[in-house]
């Protein structure tokens, strides 16, 4: 079995690389993805003592490397590969975002309506605050006039608009809003907004009342932690959440390369809704903050990035990260918390990933 992963392994990548990619605006263009590139995830994979890794990479919307490393299951000795799914945690995000712009555009939502019209908001703002906690603090979603533009850019905290901090409970509720217009089920809207058009087959939105469906269930990357030794030790599943916004969806590393090249191809959303995403909030000052609908964003060495990152404590982390001004995309997904790098609250340090660093280091440079 290993000897036959490994040959359609070795095909898969000398496909990507009988097809060239094409130069990604003026004379540049980014390196190809070699074995040393490849070679330094895995070093990176090691080291922070993940299990199991996938990764895609995207240019100029074709696939040009889908690669896995280490095992999905270290109990089954079963491969990480390309079609592992996985729990991509907050990398849900954009894909919610994706969501609310495509219902804008069919005229059923309005991302600037008062929070307060929509049912259960006033309850759930009262029960979030009194919770306490760092999401709650400083937050005054009773007398703060925010919208649903607020929650889905995490200017929810201090005066509406004003400042970022990220908040994913209340970015969470962001799927009420949409369930309540179209009177059906956020997942049910994932699926028919996103998974169908971009071809996601291996992709599926999880919640409470919606186990995993069976094949995925089977081939699911399992969890890891790590004990007092730095050993990979199995972790439970993450517990079953609500049909919210924030997370809630299993996929793998080509399905979210669909979703990465429909949303560039404008299959999913218009153009102009995509640069909306993608464009960084601003305070009424003009202050440029570093998130957009559903998007992290920042400079780097004279290019946006835009992106996102995903971690489930004791289980799994993610990153999902484009170069715009290059058509350039790499997805990882791992069955542990090694990819994540705890990102401040209020700031989009994505170079402080060593995994994000190789990749800039490597198709983007000076």
């Amino acid at each position: 079995m290993k000897i036959l992963y490994a040959l359609s392994l070795c095909l898969l990548l000398a496909a990507c690389a009988a097809s060239p990619p094409r130069p990604a605006g003026g004379t540049h263009r980014p390196p190809a993805p070699s074995a040393a590139f490849t070679a330094t995830l895995e070093d990176l994979r090691v080291k922070a003592h993940i299990p199991g890794l996938s990764v895609a990479i995207v240019q100029d919307g074709k696939v040009i490397l889908a690669q896995g490393f280490g095992f999905a299951d270290l109990e089954q000795d079963r491969p990480a590969t390309p079609e592992t799914p996985y729990n991509i945690a907050s990398v849900t995000k954009p894909i919610s975002a994706t969501v609310a712009l495509k219902l804008v555009e069919l005229g059923k939502l309005d991302l600037d309506q008062p929070m307060t019209t929509y049912r259960g908001y006033a309850e759930f703002c009262d029960e979030f605050r009194k919770g306490g906690g760092i999401f709650s603090r400083d937050l005054h979603c009773d007398s703060e006039p925010l919208t649903l533009r607020n929650l889905l850019s995490h200017t929810v905290n201090g005066k509406a608009g004003e400042s970022f901090r990220y908040n994913p409970p209340m970015y969470s509720w962001a799927s009420r809003p949409m369930a309540e217009v179209t009177g059906e089920a956020f997942s049910a809207l994932v699926e028919r907004y996103i998974f169908v058009p971009a071809g996601m087959t291996r992709s599926a939105r999880i919640n409470r009342n919606l186990p995993l469906r069976a094949d995925l269930a089977e081939a699911l990357a399992r969890p890891y932690h790590l004990d007092a030794s730095g050993t990979p030790v199995r972790s439970e599943n993450p517990p079953p959440q609500g049909d919210g916004a924030a997370g809630g969806v299993i996929s793998t590393v080509l399905d979210l390369a669909r979703f990465d090249i429909a949303l560039d191809a404008g299959t999913l959303v218009s153009p102009a809704s995509v640069r909306q995403m993608m464009t960084p909030m601003h305070t009424a000052s003009g202050a440029v903050l570093p998130y957009g609908l559903g998007w992290f964003i920042q400079d780097y060495r004279g290019h946006k990035l835009v992106w996102h990152s995903g971690w489930w404590e004791k289980a799994y982390s993610a990153l999902y990260l484009k170069v715009p001004d290059r058509h350039l995309t790499m997805i990882l997904l791992a069955n542990a918390e090694g990819v994540w790098w705890d990102n401040p609250l209020d700031k989009a340090q994505a170079e402080k990933s060593p995994f994000a660093a190789a990749f800039l280091d490597r198709f983007v440079g000076e």
